[in-house]
């Protein structure tokens, strides 16, 4: 697999790999599961939150008053 990136995303990585002692190729594996990581549990907590205000919406509404 072939990365393209821009300069300043080059630069940028190679930044970040500096900063974590370890190799561009390891930093741009960790950036893409720690966002892959966090994009599903962003959407569990929607999720999980959609569902408590449906089943709560009465409550919900009568406390808003």
């Amino acid at each position: 697999m072939t990365l393209r990136l821009t300069e300043e995303q080059e630069r940028a990585l190679a930044l970040l790999a500096r900063a974590e002692g370890i190799s561009k190729h390891e930093a741009a594996a960790r950036a893409i599961t720690g966002a892959a990581a966090r994009r599903v549990r962003d959407e569990r907590v929607r999720a999980l939150s959609r569902e408590g205000r449906a089943r709560h919406a009465g409550m919900l509404d009568r406390l808003a008053r």
